[in-house]
């Protein structure tokens, strides 16, 4: 199984691709990052659209597109596609998507209509489309949307792959349903720098302080991300989209884990390309790896924070930090921390084997 991490600005796109039980090749999307991560402005192909007409070229399928959750950063490369490309349904087989219509389905209450998803409606600014058509109308309209929700608990077997889902919890769709409003003027991202500066050390001790908190993202669209538990030949990685710690932590005890007994995976995608409202000393605690990956290049919220790799670091002072973009690779490390944690390493990763 082939893991590609495009790159998507600051957002998440995940391709993989594998072999079944019978050696017939499968496609799975996991969020479409950017809209560049299409197309970008300037009329250049992007890496997912690249991904795409290579499975076109093999006359391939995409088995399973995934949409996480509703942020644009996640969702905009797939609208541009739709948008450019009138046949994407056509080898599209299945969708894990939860729609604000499916949710209000699932808990019995009226929709929300801040929760509708539009490909566009003339001043839109994710596409050009000048269709206003929501996103689960048109999985609609190509015999795509799915029956039912995809939220904790769930496990689904297909392909040679065993997937469990770790989140969204009941409460966090309904959280989202009830209490989700659009903000307007949608955020676009506007530089607020990093702070890369920080050495890794002094972080660690602030955070060993017994004032210091911990304080989780409260976003409720974050909360409903889809979180995935893919084991594959008896090996296992975790995509943890933008979800919040205290649930991911909560579902992995529930399937016995520990702090002596943490689940064993090739790698983690750290929550929310390394925010440090995602990710708490606890997660990595229950989670036994070498390897993290961290998707973005640090436009926007300046993500990864270091606080991210100090806690890392806590619980693994040899881990290896994978980064899809150079920016975040070369420059997330100061000499102090070199100096500190020798055998920290930081690289450049576009793909990972299992």
């Amino acid at each position: 199984m082939k893991i590609k991490f495009l790159k998507a600005s600051n957002g998440d796109a995940i391709y993989i691709n594998l072999l079944d039980k019978n050696d017939q090749p499968r496609n799975i999307l996991v969020d479409g990052g950017r809209e560049a991560t299409y197309f970008d402005r300037v009329r250049r192909n992007g890496p997912l659209k690249r991904v795409i007409d290579d499975i076109k070229y093999r006359k391939e399928n995409i088995d399973l597109l995934i949409l996480s959750h509703i942020d644009n950063d996640h969702i905009e490369g797939f609208l541009k596609w739709f948008e450019q490309d009138k046949k994407a349904p056509d080898f599209i087989k299945e969708v894990w998507f939860n729609s604000g219509e499916a949710i209000a389905r699932y808990l019995k209450k009226p929709k929300n209509d801040d929760l509708d998803l539009f490909l566009a409606d003339g001043s839109n600014v994710l596409t050009g489309v000048d269709e206003g058509i929501e996103f689960q109308k048109y999985l609609e309209k190509h015999n795509l949307d799915r029956d039912g929700i995809i939220k904790a608990g769930l496990e689904w077997e297909g392909f040679g792959l065993k997937v469990n889902i770790l989140t969204p919890t009941h409460k966090q769709l309904e959280n989202l349903l009830e209490h989700y409003q659009e903000k307007t003027g949608d955020i676009k991202y506007t530089a607020a720098g990093n702070d890369w500066h920080k050495n890794l050390s002094d972080i660690i001790s602030e955070e060993k302080n017994p004032s210091f908190r911990f304080r989780q993202d409260r976003s409720e669209k974050n909360g409903s991300s889809i979180t995935l538990l893919i084991s594959y030949r008896n090996k296992k990685v975790l995509l943890l989209a933008d979800s919040h710690p205290s649930e991911v932590c909560a579902a992995l005890k529930d399937f016995g884990h520990s702090k002596e007994n943490a689940v064993k995976v090739e790698f983690m995608q750290v929550s929310h390309h390394g925010s440090k409202a995602n990710n708490n000393k606890e997660l990595f605690e229950l989670v036994d790896t070498q390897n993290y990956i961290i998707s973005t290049n640090s436009s926007g919220h300046g993500h990864p924070h270091k606080s991210v790799i100090a806690r890392i670091v806590s619980k693994n002072p040899k881990a290896t930090i994978y980064s899809n973009y150079e920016t975040v690779a070369n420059n997330l490390l100061t000499e102090q921390d070199k100096a500190d944690f020798p055998q920290l390493q930081v690289k450049l990763i576009s793909k990972f084997q299992i």
